[in-house]
């Protein structure tokens, strides 16, 4: 008698333990478990830890509610000013309900991934090549915004939209790069064109104050052969205009300064000094008195 006490015992408890085995459940901390029963769904969501089932009755499901990374493959199309490209993107979405998640679509992983490429084809078609280059964030937020409204109803809530790369055709590329050099060619030449103008201001006042000190051109000229001689140069060629050797006669204290009147006709012979003339008649006298009454100079007059 006690020894069927024992079996019997012994077969509940191994009884218990498969049981157990089977209605045993553990959900991860990431994990929620949604419960049907007979195929009906049941209100209480598994939270993580230890859980029980009922046996051959109740079917667990373990849904991910960690965040997902999902590359949309890249989507070649026309963009709103004609010009052909191809976007890839990147979506990161996560479930919020897993009760909806399973029960109202059937794939929710590849119902976004084919939202997602669809809402890439229509923002290329309303953009402009510009926006897709330069605006990326506003195309980032439309997008986030086309792929949440359906998603919200799948239980599936979207984290946010990344526009990956833009590919141009090559003929396009060559286009931007010629306007982007012409661009900086333009700004280059503005660039310079101020410098000049700087320039010419300062050289304009840097004349200003030689044309007063005319020691301070000769300083500059000196100064500027020191440069040039520093470069141990053997032969030094300094070539000077005639405008500046006219501006140091000018500048020169006591030179006249001649009309350009009389600059343009001939000059007329100097004027004979009192000494030359003094020195002049002693001479006349002295040959006179070497060759006597008879010779007479030729240039004094006959007496009457």
């Amino acid at each position: 008698m006690i020894q069927e006490l024992v079996m019997a015992a012994a077969g509940a408890a191994a009884a218990a333990a498969v049981y157990a085995g089977a209605a045993a459940r553990v959900v991860k901390q990431y994990e929620r478990g949604v419960v049907f029963r007979f195929g009906r769904l049941r209100d209480d969501i598994r939270s993580p830890g230890f859980t029980m089932i009922v046996p051959l009755v109740d079917r667990l499901h373990k849904v991910n509610m960690q965040i997902v990374t999902m590359p949309v493959p890249a989507q070649e199309g026309i963009t709103r000013d004609n010009v052909t490209v191809r976007v890839d993107a990147v979506v990161y979405f996560k479930v919020v309900d897993a009760a909806d998640a399973l029960v109202r679509v059937e794939d929710y992983k590849f119902a976004v991934s084919q939202m997602a490429q669809t809402s890439l084809r229509s923002i290329i078609g309303k953009s402009d090549l510009d926006d897709l280059l330069s605006n990326r964030e506003k195309l980032n937020q439309g997008l986030e915004l086309m792929l949440d409204s359906p998603a919200m109803g799948w239980g599936v809530a979207i984290d946010r939209v990344e526009i990956k790369d833009v590919s141009l055709p090559e003929t396009m590329k060559r286009s931007m790069a010629r306007q982007a050099e012409a661009d900086r060619e333009r700004r280059a030449r503005v660039i310079n064109a101020d410098a000049e103008l700087q320039a010419s201001k300062k050289l304009s006042e840097a004349a200003g104050v030689m044309s007063d000190q005319p020691a301070a051109l000769q300083l500059r000229l000196l100064q500027t052969v020191m440069a040039v001689s520093a470069e141990k140069n053997s032969t030094l060629v300094l070539p000077i205009p005639v405008e500046l050797l006219r501006f140091l006669e000018r500048a020169t204290p006591g030179a006249e300064q001649v009309p350009s009147s009389a600059a343009a006709s001939p000059t007329p012979p100097p004027p004979l000094s009192e000494a030359y003339l003094k020195g002049r008649a002693a001479a006349e006298e002295a040959i006179e008195d070497l060759t006597g009454s008879s010779v007479e100079p030729t240039h004094r007059e006959p007496d009457h």
